[in-house]
């Protein structure tokens, strides 16, 4: 390393924030990445420690010292180079993905940890500024024709690395736009549009085809695909919502969260919605205390909501984790997002038991969340007794995470599911049997495969599938495993 004693001299310092006031004013990003000067410095407190426990931690396995070596050393493209040989969409993870591998940061048992997102951020951000990110576009064509259905983090993925071995490929998607829930599940001030939007038009260049408006199993049939194509990728997202079947759920104004999310997005990008959710003007209760629910309370302070309340069931967890326990792992402890701080209420340990509706001719709409706090012990919940209490609510979003993949896509393949109704298909096969599903030259991955999961564990999937696809086609690949 080029300064092996880096981590005793400098300290961590976090990319900054535009202030809340500004940056409510509209849904860009907001946050500055750091300076080619305070990403050096970063990249100087990554301390060689031998064992790369960070790379570990990543689910994509990023070669994480030797990108922070070299932005030390100011060899920017060199460290493009590194990032890209293992992420496909860095500007992605860059900007939303939690960051296991600072988790797993040896610096991070007893210190701060490296700051190893942010410097990914900065690498990837200055290679589109200088444009060093250009289509690679296969000298030699297969032959071979491959139909992805899904245009999220896995289907990008695996449709980047078949297109970069000569394969045609073509993804399908049932919405209006290429990205999946990088399109209308994640809000534009966490991720810009405009970084997939840039990807996509690499990916044309370098032969993919999209096709959108596309709902296989409903307006594309699946024996048709199996037809036209050698091989068929499934990557779909993970859309089954968690429902919350409690008195008054049918009432006006409880949605699920990704039925109010979705919709704000295509409002930033032109999309005329006249019957659209709105959270302005009123009391907003967000159950469920993710990801998810807190993109509903940046969206709803945004759109200038009288207040947001946001409940979780658990107990609220701990400042700081325990980290002779938990290091290498993710841990357990509280997290406070950007959302949060631009203004909400937050409580933990709480149950919802009822959606009251209004009076007369009010009563087919929502007016409160009557709710009720819990004792945890042993891992199991009781209520206690007397504590329930009601909370005024307009709206309510149910963002408790997500059951499984849309049935429809599984069934009109005939593909085996799991016990979760996840796509069955065994990651640790060897060759092309891996992520192969139990119809011939049909795969699967991502969300669809695994469940709920991270955009990094969809372009890990989505990178390994491509490999035993290619395996399968052409009998051996030379795409990374």
């Amino acid at each position: 390393m080029g300064k092996p004693t880096g981590f005793m001299e400098y300290q961590r310092l976090s990319e900054g924030y535009l202030a809340v006031a500004e940056r409510l004013k509209n849904y860009r990003e907001f946050v500055l990445h750091l300076s080619d000067a305070e990403a050096k410095i970063q990249g100087a407190r990554c301390m060689d420690c031998g064992i790369p426990f960070c790379s570990n931690g990543c689910p994509i396995n990023n070669i994480i010292p030797d990108w922070n070596d070299l932005v030390y050393r100011q060899e920017w493209r060199g460290a493009l180079e590194v990032l890209h040989s293992t992420n496909n969409f860095p500007e992605f993870t860059g900007r939303i993905c939690p960051a296991p591998c600072e988790a797993a940061c040896t610096l991070n048992i007893s210190n701060d940890a490296v700051g190893i997102k942010s410097i990914e951020h900065a690498i990837i951000d200055k290679a589109w500024e200088q444009g060093w990110v250009q289509p690679q576009a296969s000298s030699r064509k297969t032959g071979k024709k491959v139909a992805v259905i899904g245009s999220g983090p896995a289907g990008l993925a695996a449709a980047q690395q078949l297109a970069r071995v000569g394969h045609s490929v073509s993804v399908f998607e049932k919405n209006d736009r290429i990205g999946g829930l990088l399109r209308y599940g994640i809000p534009d001030f966490k991720l810009e549009k405009r970084h997939i939007d840039r990807r996509m038009a690499q990916m044309e260049a370098e032969g993919v085809e999209f096709r959108v408006n596309q709902h296989v199993g409903k307006d594309v049939a699946a024996d048709m695909l199996l037809k036209e194509f050698d091989a068929v990728l499934l990557a779909g997202g993970a859309e089954n919502p968690r429902d919350l079947p409690v008195p008054g759920r049918s009432l006006g104004g409880v949605h699920f969260a990704m039925e109010f999310l979705p919709q704000q997005n295509k409002a930033n990008a032109g999309d005329i919605l006249p019957n659209s959710i709105q959270a302005g003007g009123k009391h907003v209760v967000v159950i469920g205390g993710g990801d998810t629910g807190s993109d509903c309370v940046g969206t709803s302070r945004r759109q200038g909501a009288a207040s947001i309340t946001q409940f979780e069931l658990l107990p609220r967890p701990p400042e700081q984790e325990n980290r002779p326990l938990t290091w290498p792992y993710w841990p357990l402890k509280m997290r406070t997002s950007s959302s949060h701080e631009e203004g909400c209420t937050r409580d933990w340990a709480v149950a919802t038991k009822e959606f009251i509706g209004g009076k007369d001719k009010d009563s087919d709409k929502l007016k409160a969340v009557k709710l009720v706090r819990l004792d945890w012990q042993g891992g199991k919940m009781q209520e206690i007794a007397g504590s329930e209490f009601e909370v005024k609510a307009d709206l309510v979003f149910l963002a408790m995470g997500f059951l499984g993949p849309n049935a429809g896509v599984l069934e009109a393949f005939g593909v085996a599911r799991d016990a979760r109704g996840n796509a069955q298909a065994d990651t640790e096969a060897e060759g092309a049997r891996a992520y192969a599903t139990n119809v011939p030259k049909v795969f699967a991955a991502g969300d669809m495969r695994r469940g709920q999961s991270l955009v990094v564990w969809a372009i890990r999937e989505g990178r390994q599938c491509a490999r035993a696809v290619d395996e399968f086609l052409m009998g051996s690949s030379t795409l990374p495993r």
